[in-house]
């Protein structure tokens, strides 16, 4: 884990990885309009993270995972310079970005930057912060008992975690089920809607029963994110599960075309290159692009809020 520079964002860029291209034109598919969508949804779970945090003026933050710093600088809005806040990411280029920002809002001095993972935090000394927080981050990690073991660590006794994590489990057994109804009828031309939906999704989620076992991001539940802490030794703790559906906001075709998942799956249009025919290509567009741009897709939103305690 190494540390960034505390006197401006000076010396060489870091260079571009899946996580900064996501967060900085893939999530959105470069699309400034949808951007500004994208980040009012993902302000209101932030809010809920810091509402559990229960920050007071003097503490320290670690924000594990912190991104382009939407935790860690809505932190320092709500309580003031005196918050000392550690953003730690293991992307280089979004610590840069981080930097650049936190420069910009004038609260440099409150922030310090650390390249590194949540399963290893060696940075970071034992017992040196008040608060840890997370959002979409223990998806993406392995091993996320470790996670949570270096969160007590590097807790103060009395410490808290709050955390917002998104559950896909549901939704990869669904396509899983999915997948054996379309093996069941492979030359069923009734079946031929649910055999691209199944393409489509299925390069965004894992669809078989090995796969979802395989994939930290389908590998727990809600259930399994209080295990992981009870097990590191946290003793207060709740849970909340939220689950939203609602119509997505209407967007261009393009930029549905241009936009990912995940930082690690790959566009729609580099789906429909690589898995549909031109055909399929056709036909899906007809079906779906009405769709898009009406804002008449569905999306179903698994968030678990948790807080914890370490014990004093």
């Amino acid at each position: 884990m190494n540390h960034a520079g505390r006197n401006g964002p000076e010396g060489p860029t870091a260079p571009a990885d899946p996580w900064f291209d996501w967060l900085t034109s893939r999530r959105h598919g470069g699309d400034p309009g949808f951007e500004q969508s994208v980040r009012r949804t993902v302000e209101s779970y932030r809010n809920r993270v810091l509402d559990g945090a229960q920050l007071a003026e003097g503490m320290t933050l670690l924000d594990v995972g912190a991104g382009d710093g939407l935790i860690a600088f809505g932190a320092i809005a709500r309580v003031g310079p005196s918050l000392k806040v550690i953003l730690a990411d293991i992307s280089a280029a979004l610590l840069q970005r981080a930097e650049a920002v936190a420069w910009q809002l004038g609260v440099q001095d409150s922030c310090v930057f650390l390249q590194g993972s949540a399963e290893r935090l060696e940075a970071v000394p034992e017992a040196s912060a008040d608060v840890v927080t997370t959002r979409a981050v223990l998806a993406y990690v392995q091993d996320k008992a470790a996670a949570a073991r270096e969160f007590r660590r590097v807790l103060k006794p009395g410490g808290r975690i709050s955390l917002a994590e998104p559950i896909y489990r549901d939704e990869s057994l669904n396509l899983a089920r999915l997948a054996e109804f379309v093996d069941r009828r492979p030359a069923d031309p009734s079946t031929l809607d649910a055999r691209l939906f199944l393409r489509w999704k299925g390069a965004q989620l894992p669809a078989t029963p090995a796969d979802i076992r395989a994939s930290p991001l389908t590998n727990f539940t809600e259930r399994d994110l209080i295990t992981f802490f009870e097990d590191a030794g946290f003793g207060e703790t709740h849970l909340e599960l939220h689950i939203d559906m609602r119509k997505a906001v209407a967007v261009p075709w393009d930029t549905f075309l241009a936009t990912a998942h995940h930082p690690q799956v790959p566009t729609v249009r580099e789906i429909l290159a690589r898995r549909f025919t031109v055909e399929e290509r056709r036909y899906f567009e007809a079906q779906m692009r009405p769709v898009v741009e009406a804002g008449q897709i569905m999306n179903r939103d698994m968030i678990a809020y948790l807080t914890a305690v370490k014990p004093k």
